[in-house]
């Protein structure tokens, strides 16, 4: 007994290195292609060849719960060409999905004209709400080209609700927490335009002001 007990604390033990080598090194892999499909989720929001910058490096995080959907900090992805703004990729929350929140990403170009919009994550369900996604349907391509102007802000619902968006067959609710979230992203962006496209540098160097302010 005394020496199955040792054999099975040793096997415990090598199984719980042997795991541990394993995840230290598929860690990097993991990371790498999560942000493979990252990139390619904005690049489906902007196209790649109108900018020129390293978007995954070039964001900043805001925290506006009330335009962008989550009590904590979300991420803004900025495009550039030649230095100049092109577009952001804005992380939004739908917090009031059917089956709870939905993460999108919403490109808006300068002008405030949306260049895409994305479902990252989500819970709908198969076959009615899951037509969310561009794997699914083109119903997400519907805000392409959509602005706060076009089509205004009574437009901005489901038809149902007497807005320009279609629902979806045998889904409502999905859609309709969408067309919110969205209108809410091209809002935020509305307000704050200008200090989306501040660079990194020049946010430090505010932030050491301010601080020197403090002292």
């Amino acid at each position: 007994m005394v020496v199955a007990g040792w054999l099975l604390a040793v096997s415990a033990l090598l199984g719980t290195g042997l795991l541990a080598v394993v995840n230290q090194h598929s860690e990097p892999y993991i990371a790498e292609n999560e942000r493979i499909m990252l990139l390619r989720s904005l690049n489906e929001v902007v196209p790649i060849e109108s900018y020129d910058n390293e978007i995954l490096e070039d964001q900043m995080m805001v925290l506006a719960p009330e335009y962008l959907g989550s009590k904590k900090a979300s991420i803004v992805y900025r495009a550039r060409k030649a230095g100049k703004p092109v577009a952001v990729v804005l992380t939004v929350v739908a917090p009031n999905g059917y089956s709870g929140p939905i993460v999108l990403l919403v490109g808006i170009d300068y002008s405030g004209d949306i260049t895409g919009v994305r479902v990252v994550k989500h819970r709908e369900t198969p076959g009615l709400g899951d037509a969310i996604e561009i794997e699914r349907s083109d119903w997400i391509e519907r805000f392409t080209g959509k602005s706060r102007r076009n089509p205004g802000r009574a437009g901005w619902k489901v038809k149902r609700d007497g807005g320009e968006f279609d629902q979806l067959t045998g889904a409502t609710i999905t859609p309709r927490a969408v067309v919110a979230a969205v209108s809410g992203a091209l809002e935020y962006f509305e307000h704050n335009r200008d200090n989306l496209f501040i660079s990194n540098a020049e946010i430090q160097a505010r932030d050491e002001e301010a601080k020197g302010l403090q002292q």
